[in-house]
């Protein structure tokens, strides 16, 4: 049976009309149930949670109306930020094994009562790896939006601190928001709190948070899916890929999906004469990202130049470009010269 403070919890919530908060403690209860060994009633409890906050959100939508965001309070309010995202895994240009994977895990989300009926849960713990700019932020936006989720992205300059114990502590407010408020809780550039505890420049510190860290994941039971991303995979803790459900591996795109990624984001312009062998030559080696802002700056030259029209060369140029700066960047700042030796002063004095 409920306790007295949830049942008011419950009805204070609705009425004062905070939706996500009556979800959550719907979810509790759920949990609450389940743990008492009824897991129909669990069940039912969570899918008319769910139900009831998409109906309002789809109400809301059709009025016009902003959806009210399920904002971090408190001392969470430095930990994470929120946002309802509206991009799709249609949005998404990737390899076909990679979609069927990202959908298999939408499936399993929006159908999870069948997989519990069964014995088994959906996966909730999700590792995305590879280089920056391949869309791994993206997915997490694109699963959060299929789902109708709020969108957390976790802070890591404000959970990591250089006092011993606080960050953990902080995980620890983070894990406890993952079970209470079900969502997409993004950890990006993961590496920072996941690296490997065999490191040179280890610290106790960064063994403590990392060990924090994983004995939360274990324990995390929620309803909530957890996406980590990471460019560096090399540099994670072995014990941390036992803990992810799912390895979602990516790669800067291929010649196929460099064209087609650059027609999807034309879509509206006129892109008839373009020789698009030519912009797959020039665009080789950039990442998802990288591409689209290259179509983005030749589709905003041509708007002021001569209308929505693209041809070859202004893509060729966009992409190069583009290049460049990416040349620019993983080539670092130029080294001042380095001033001259006393050895070489006194020769120039002497010469003089």
């Amino acid at each position: 049976m409920p306790t007295a403070a949830q049942l008011l919890g419950l009805i204070k919530s609705h009425a004062q009309g905070d939706e996500e908060r009556f979800h959550a403690l719907t979810l509790q209860l759920a949990a609450s149930e389940e743990r008492r060994g009824h897991g129909k009633l669990a069940e039912d409890l969570r899918r008319l949670a769910d139900a009831a906050l998409e109906q309002r959100r789809t109400a809301t939508e059709s009025a016009g109306k902003a959806i009210p965001l399920a904002r971090p309070r408190g001392d969470l309010a430095g930990l994470m930020s929120a946002g309802y995202p509206k991009t799709r895994l249609n949005h998404l240009v990737l390899p076909a094994a990679t979609e069927r994977q990202l959908g298999r895990i939408v499936e399993e989300q929006r159908q999870r009562w069948k997989l519990r009926e069964h014995g088994l849960s959906p996966r909730q713990k999700i590792l995305l790896v590879g280089p920056p700019g391949s869309g791994k932020t993206m997915t997490a936006a694109a699963l959060s939006g299929e789902l109708g989720l709020p969108l957390f992205s976790i802070l890591l300059h404000g959970l990591i601190t250089k006092f011993m114990g606080e960050t953990a502590a902080k995980l620890r407010l983070v894990f406890d928001a993952i079970a209470q408020t079900r969502g997409v809780y993004l950890f990006d550039e993961f590496d920072a709190i996941g690296g490997h505890r065999g490191a040179d420049n280890d610290v106790g510190e960064a063994r403590r948070i990392l060990n924090s860290f994983l004995q939360f994941l274990e324990e995390d039971e929620s309803e909530s899916l957890i996406v980590a991303t990471t460019n560096h995979p090399e540099l994670l803790d072995r014990a941390l890929f036992r803990r992810f459900h799912l390895i979602v591996e990516y790669e800067l795109p291929t010649r196929p999906l460099i064209i087609e990624t650059m027609k999807t984001r034309l879509l509206t312009f006129d892109i008839g004469h373009v020789d698009w062998d030519q912009v797959a030559d020039a665009a080789e080696g950039l990442s998802h990202a990288d591409l689209i802002r290259a179509a983005e700056d030749a589709a905003r030259e041509a708007i002021l130049e001569r209308g929505p029209s693209l041809d070859t060369t202004s893509l060729v140029t966009a992409v190069r470009q583009r290049s460049n700066v990416i040349g620019e960047r993983n080539a670092g700042p130029k080294q001042p010269p380095s001033p001259p030796s006393s050895h070489s002063r006194r020769r120039r004095a002497v010469s003089d």
